[in-house]
């Protein structure tokens, strides 16, 4: 599932490309959309609140749109050819001179945008929110500190208390703290820092598609442990370990909108002591 970072860029790319332009088509190909044809609104805004995206129309509604795991927003100039299959697309909006083709959305609702709260309204702050402030950081330490007797690597992924964290982010906070991520949140030394250091992750990666948490842009240098099963960590030179993390209990981490399922978590088990499973024999 994209990380936050990703839905927030895709935001911004939308917003530049469409805000403020009038659509001269319009198409919604979702099947409890196709009846709705937007051709002749104006955009007004793309929003993003996590991992949620809100485009708003100029009639007071806003297509709400989940990239889930295999979704995405893609932005053509006219006359491209498109880099999915068409029987892909669920939503086509095009402006004189760029169309936005949002692929495999297997959510897509069209609300008034005074109800998009109704969607989100569940969330801890958002990580990438441009008005963030100490209020925001109290309230996720609050929302954090109160899973005590969670894991954290299951808490960093839960979206109701901060939004905007996916498996890669989890993994990289987990490691740069030190901790392994089956240690109880209550046994966290500083569950500020944790808070802190996921919304720095996301905001370094937030303008640019490349994600890192090194520095470092080249391929395979990128990350400390994230998909790295296998391999030496690159501070100690143990082995990274895998093993399966979560499961399907709705009051864990996960998707939006209800259960969980198990993400397979990274870490190094000199760098990070603490609580953990037998390693999964396979690695990714």
């Amino acid at each position: 599932m994209p990380e936050g970072d990703t839905v927030y860029l895709t935001g911004k790319r939308l917003r530049a490309a469409l805000s403020g332009r009038s659509l001269l088509r319009g198409e919604l190909r979702h099947p409890r959309l196709v009846e709705h044809d937007l051709a002749g609104r104006t955009v007004l805004d793309v929003a993003t609140v996590g991992k949620h995206l809100f485009t708003r129309f100029d009639d007071g509604r806003s297509l709400h749109s989940h990239l889930r795991l295999d979704g995405s927003w893609h932005l053509y100039r006219p006359g491209m050819a498109w880099q999915r299959p068409a029987h892909q697309a669920r939503a086509v909006l095009e402006t004189a001179d760029r169309t936005a083709v949002g692929f495999a959305l297997h959510d897509l609702e069209l609300l008034p945008t005074d109800e998009e709260d109704r969607l989100v309204g569940h969330l801890g702050p958002d990580l990438l929110d441009p008005t963030w402030d100490s209020g925001h950081a109290a309230e996720a330490l609050r929302r954090f500190t109160a899973r005590g007797s969670s894991e954290l690597g299951l808490v960093l992924l839960e979206q109701r208390v901060m939004a905007g964290v996916g498996n890669l982010y989890k993994t990289e906070v987990c490691f740069l703290l030190g901790l392994s991520p089956w240690t109880l949140v209550r046994d966290v030394p500083d569950p500020a820092a944790a808070i802190t250091l996921s919304r720095e992750l996301l905001l370094r990666n937030a303008d640019r598609p490349q994600q890192s948490t090194t520095g470092e842009l080249a391929r395979g240098r990128q990350t400390w442990v994230f998909e790295r099963g296998g391999q030496r960590c690159r501070r100690c030179g143990t082995r990274v370990r895998t093993a399966e993390q979560g499961g399907a209990d709705p009051r864990s981490a996960g998707a939006p909108r209800g259960g969980v399922y198990a993400r397979l978590a990274y870490w190094c088990p000199r760098c990070q002591p603490g609580p953990a499973p037998h390693p999964t024999p396979r690695h990714h």
